[in-house]
């Protein structure tokens, strides 16, 4: 692939071309969702540029290569794909992120308060990005109930809003920074444990 120039025109009266070569608005639900992917991959590149730990470096590295491919299969429709012969996005990538959790939390303390978005810049910035996944993966649904969308694609954003907010939190231990917990208004009714948790406290959810 070799691009001579970024500007086209061909977009200037609010189309886009998908993978396939079909003309659809900029605002179509599809190009939202692999647009918002996007959004994640260039957050992705902030949350790289402030973290100086050289193995949650390398996870973020890899998570946006991953992006870009999640990014390529949304923008080709599965008849498309046939066509071409162009592989869906792999199922084996939501199991890697189980890992690379798994290993983090061995170094972690159990989570026994809910805690908020912050302390080192590092951590911080992967809390945004986390939530843009949240965003991607909700696109991602509401797409999935129109269109075709590959199988691993919403399980891999799933899990990648995890494996977000607990590197975030390897990042502020390595870095001798404690969680920032919540300190809950006197008076305020105690949380039902047994409902489910913001991710603040567990990233709990099905």
């Amino acid at each position: 692939m070799r691009i001579t120039r970024v500007y086209t025109r061909t977009g200037d009266k609010g189309e886009t071309g998908l993978g396939g070569g079909q003309r659809v608005p900029k605002d179509s639900l599809r190009i939202e969702t692999y647009g918002t992917v996007d959004e994640l991959n260039s957050y992705l590149g902030v949350a790289i540029a402030s973290c100086t730990d050289p193995e949650i470096r390398s996870h973020l590295e890899e998570m946006q290569h991953r992006l870009f491919d999640v990014g390529g299969d949304l923008c080709v429709l599965d008849e498309d794909k046939a066509k071409y012969k162009m592989p869906p996005f792999p199922d084996d990538q939501a199991t890697h992120l189980e890992q690379v959790m798994d290993k983090a939390t061995e170094e972690l303390a159990p989570l026994e308060e809910f805690i908020l978005p912050g302390g080192t810049p590092c951590a911080a910035h992967l809390h945004v990005a986390r939530c843009i996944c949240r965003r991607a993966e909700r696109l991602a649904v509401s797409l999935a109930r129109e269109e075709k969308v590959s199988p691993s694609v919403v399980p891999y954003l799933n899990r990648l809003s995890d494996a977000l907010f607990v590197l975030a939190r390897l990042a502020n231990k390595r870095a001798g920074q404690s969680d920032v917990f919540w300190k809950k208004k006197r008076g305020l009714v105690e949380r039902d444990r047994g409902a489910e948790s913001p991710p603040g406290l567990t990233e709990k959810k099905s």
